[in-house]
C-alpha cells in the first residue's frame, strides 16, 4: 500500500506517478489496449469525478470496471438499469424490522465503485436519484440523508446505437458526468490477444495496488497542485468559445451549437489537465495537458443543432476547431 503522509508535495505527486504506472500494469493483465481510456478513467478517479464510457456491446466496458475496483481494493456493485428499475432499487429502503421499528436497508449505491450498466434504458425518476448521489454524495429515503462511503465513484455505461426502448439521459445529468469516454473497436492484433487470453484456460491473479485512504489523499493532493495563470485563463476561454452568440464563441460554435458547456466544464477541465500533469510525472499542468482531456470534458457538454446534424458536423469536429 502506498502511504499517503509523504515528507512533501514534489514526493506525493511522484508516488501518484508511481503508483499510476503500476495501476496501468495490472489492469493490463486483463484489459488489452484500450490505454487512452484506461488512463482517463483514472484520471476522473484520481480527480473525484464520474465517468461516462460509451461504446457498442463486447468492449469489455463491464470488465474494465470491475478490474479497476479488484485493483484498487475498493467496494464494487454493479446496477443492471432496466425500464422497470426504482429508485428505491439503488438507494434502498425503510424495512420493518422484527423489533417493529423501521431501519434503513441499504441499496447496491452503497459502494464505493458503482458500475451503472446501460444507464439510458431506466427512466428519469430513477435516474434523477442517481443524479442526487453522484452531487451530493448522499441519498435520501423517508426524509432521512444517508451519507455514501468514500470514496464513491459512479461508472455508467451506455450503448450509442440501439436507441429503441431507452431514456436519454438530460442535459443536468450527463454534467454531472466528469468524462464521457468513448471505446473504440480494439485494433486486428489487439483483438487477437484478446481472443487468446479468453479462450484458454488461463487464470490472472490481481494485486491490490491501492486502498480507499489513498485515493482520497490522492484526491486531496491533485486539488493542492498549482497552476499558472495563462493555463487556467486557456481552460475558461476554451470553455467560454463553445457559447454560441456570446463575445468568445467562434464562427462554427454559431453555425453548429445551440448549446455550450457551463462552468462545471472548466472546473474539470482544470482538474482534469492538474492529473494528466501528475500522472505523467509533471508538477504542474501546461496547456497540453488542458487539451489532452478537453474532448472528454467537453464532448457531453455541447449540444448540436439541426444543421450540424444535417452537415454530418459532430462534437469532436466542433472541440478539434477550437483547440
Amino acid at each position: 500500500m502506498v502511504k499517503t503522509n509523504h515528507k512533501s508535495d514534489v514526493e506525493a505527486v511522484d508516488a501518484l506517478a508511481k503508483s499510476y504506472r503500476e495501476l496501468k500494469k495490472e489492469i493490463g493483465k486483463i484489459i488489452v489496449g484500450q490505454d487512452d481510456v484506461v488512463q482517463a478513467v483514472i484520471i476522473s478517479l484520481f480527480s473525484n469525478g464520474h465517468s461516462l464510457l460509451v461504446g457498442v456491446p463486447g468492449l469489455a466496458k463491464t470488465l474494465l470496471v470491475s478490474t479497476i475496483a479488484e485493483v484498487l481494493d475498493l467496494a464494487f456493485k454493479r446496477i443492471q438499469f432496466t425500464p422497470d428499475l426504482m429508485p428505491s432499487d439503488i438507494t434502498g429502503s425503510e424495512i420493518l424490522g422484527e423489533d417493529r421499528h423501521f431501519k434503513f436497508n441499504k441499496g447496491p449505491l452503497f459502494a464505493n465503485i458503482v458500475l451503472a450498466d446501460e444507464i439510458n434504458r431506466t427512466p428519469p425518476k430513477t435516474q434523477a436519484a442517481l443524479l442526487e448521489a453522484m452531487q451530493e454524495r448522499i441519498v435520501t429515503v423517508a426524509g432521512q440523508p444517508h451519507a455514501l462511503p468514500t470514496p464513491f465513484f459512479v461508472l455508467a455505461t451506455q450503448n450509442p446505437i440501439e436507441q429503441e426502448g431507452t431514456y436519454p439521459l438530460p442535459e443536468a445529468q450527463l454534467d454531472r458526468f466528469m468524462f464521457n469516454i468513448p471505446l473504440d473497436y480494439p485494433s486486428y492484433q489487439e483483438e487477437i490477444d484478446v481472443v487468446k487470453g479468453t479462450t484458454g484456460l488461463a487464470n490472472v491473479e490481481l494485486k491490490h495496488v491501492l486502498g480507499a485512504e489513498d485515493i482520497l489523499g490522492f484526491q486531496q493532493l491533485i486539488r493542492k497542485i498549482p497552476i499558472a495563470d495563462n493555463v487556467l485563463e486557456y481552460a475558461v476561454s476554451l470553455v467560454a468559445r463553445t457559447r454560441p452568440n456570446t463575445p468568445r464563441a467562434t464562427d462554427m460554435v454559431n453555425d453548429y451549437i445551440s448549446w455550450g458547456a457551463g462552468p462545471r466544464a472548466s472546473q474539470y477541465l482544470v482538474l482534469g489537465a492538474k492529473c494528466h500533469a501528475a500522472i505523467n510525472g509533471k508538477y504542474s499542468p501546461d496547456i497540453e495537458d488542458v487539451k489532452a482531456i478537453s474532448k472528454y470534458v467537453l464532448r457531453h457538454r455541447i449540444v448540436r443543432n439541426y444543421k450540424a446534424a444535417a452537415e454530418g458536423i459532430t462534437e469532436e469536429k466542433v472541440i478539434e476547431s477550437l483547440l
